[in-house]
Parts: structure tokens; C-alpha cells; sequence
């Protein structure tokens, strides 16, 4: 097999993945934190190809953090199947700076994803306006992207059921110090019904809030509204995630 390709080029990244079976469900198919994943790396490697580095961005002492991520998903991938990823910046709105995605195979699109992220401060954690950013010039996409906007996700006050806890461990863990933004996708669909579990969502759609780390537990809770299920992580200090998967 040839190397993976990565294309820099002035608005856009691509880099080729291919998915492993570790990528995947029961089903060889990719699974919703394995395309979290896919998303938040990407965006990471689009800057480090820039020259803008973590280590470098954080001396400068402007940060993204994710904030929410949409998807749809058109065809799911499958495990061994090589994908090209392609990244664009996507202008501002509001407070957040917004980041679009394609996965695409030979056959066309996979899956189309938006997200949005904010600007910070890592030292001081405060969080500033994206005009502010200083690193470069935010771009724009130049084309449409077939995927949903990033949305606050709200459970309704009644008919919510409480889904158990779950204790964050080492393995949830990332370089810094808490839950992995692609990890809460595993954190959803083990504590979906048993039937949603074995379907692939059409559309999913996320939350960051509180940051969860090491021995915290998080109570799940969760509901059904029609061929939707909306769920959300609570922690000490209040939201972790709230996620709503459309089926």
C-alpha cells in the first residue's frame, strides 16, 4: 500500500486515515467517537502543519478548545477502508471560531462535520473573543458543507431516566489531564438502549461544558423522544456533555 497522503494548502488540510479494526464497532463499522476523534486530530494537525503548535500556540497564550461538533452521517466507513479528511476553517459567529469537515472515499462523501470552537487563555483560562486570535488569519470554506449547525442540546425537564454513573479512568484520559473529546462518544453509546446501540446515527450532535478528569464520577442520565435519544454526563461541578443522537 502506498503512504498516506497530507495536503496543506492555503485555506485547507487533507489527510488520508485508514481505519482499524480498533476504530470500529461490533459491526466493522466506524464508530461516533471514532469520528470525534477523526475531527479534533485533524483540526490539531491542520495547525501543527502551519507551524502553529500546541506548544507554540500556548506561548502565545491563545488556545482553541472544542466547544460542539454536528455530523451527519451520509455512509458510514468501515474498518480497513482508507478515508481522505479534509479540514477548513470556517469563519466566526458569535464567540466561536467555526471549523468544517469532509471524510470522503472514492465513491464520494462519508460524513460531514461542523464544529465549533472558542478562543482561551491557558494560563488564566478566560476566554476571548476570536478577533482577538493573533496566530493568523481565520479562513472561510469555500464550499457548502452538507452537515447540521453545532446547537445547545437540552433535556426536557420531565421524563428524563437516570442511566447509572461512570467513573472516569486512566484510559479516558488525554495529554491534558481529562476525558478525551472523542472518548465521550464511547461514553453515549454505552449507555444508550440496547437497540439504539446497534444502529448508526444519521445525524449526531455534542457538547463540551466542565472538563472531567481522573476518579470523577459522572451520572448518566438520559431520554427517548421519538427517534431521537438525548443524554447527558453530570459531574461535580455540574454539565459535562449533553449529546442528542437522531436515528
Amino acid at each position: 500500500m502506498s503512504d498516506l497522503r497530507e495536503v496543506l494548502q492555503e485555506n485547507s488540510y487533507l489527510r488520508q486515515k485508514q481505519l482499524i479494526f480498533a476504530d470500529c464497532d461490533r459491526y466493522q463499522r466506524a464508530r461516533v467517537s471514532t469520528l470525534l476523534s477523526i475531527a479534533a486530530a485533524v483540526a490539531g494537525a491542520d495547525y501543527d502543519a502551519r507551524g502553529l503548535t500546541y506548544e507554540k500556540l500556548y506561548e502565545m497564550r491563545e488556545v482553541f478548545l472544542l466547544s460542539r461538533i454536528a455530523l451527519r452521517i451520509h455512509r458510514c466507513p468501515r474498518a480497513l477502508q482508507v478515508v481522505d479528511v479534509t479540514t477548513w476553517e470556517d469563519g466566526v459567529k458569535a464567540a466561536h471560531m467555526q471549523r468544517v469537515y469532509e471524510i470522503t472515499d472514492r465513491e464520494g462523501l462519508l460524513v460531514s462535520i461542523r464544529s465549533d470552537w472558542i478562543l482561551v487563555d491557558p494560563q488564566t483560562r478566560r476566554i476571548m473573543r476570536p478577533g482577538t486570535f493573533t496566530a493568523k488569519k481565520l479562513g472561510t470554506c469555500p464550499k457548502a458543507i452538507d452537515a447540521p449547525e453545532p446547537r445547545k442540546i437540552l433535556l426536557p425537564r420531565e421524563g428524563v431516566e437516570d442511566l447509572g454513573t461512570r467513573k472516569v479512568v486512566w484510559s479516558d484520559l488525554d495529554g491534558n489531564g481529562h476525558v478525551y473529546s472523542g472518548n465521550y462518544g464511547d461514553f453515549v453509546w454505552d449507555y444508550l438502549p440496547a437497540d439504539l446501540q446497534e444502529k448508526v446515527p444519521r445525524e449526531f450532535f455534542i457538547n463540551y461544558s466542565k472538563e472531567a478528569t481522573l476518579g470523577q464520577e459522572l451520572r448518566m442520565v438520559g431520554c427517548r423522544k421519538g427517534g431521537e435519544y438525548l443524554m447527558e454526563g453530570l459531574g461535580p461541578e455540574g454539565v459535562c456533555f449533553s449529546a442528542q443522537c437522531v436515528f
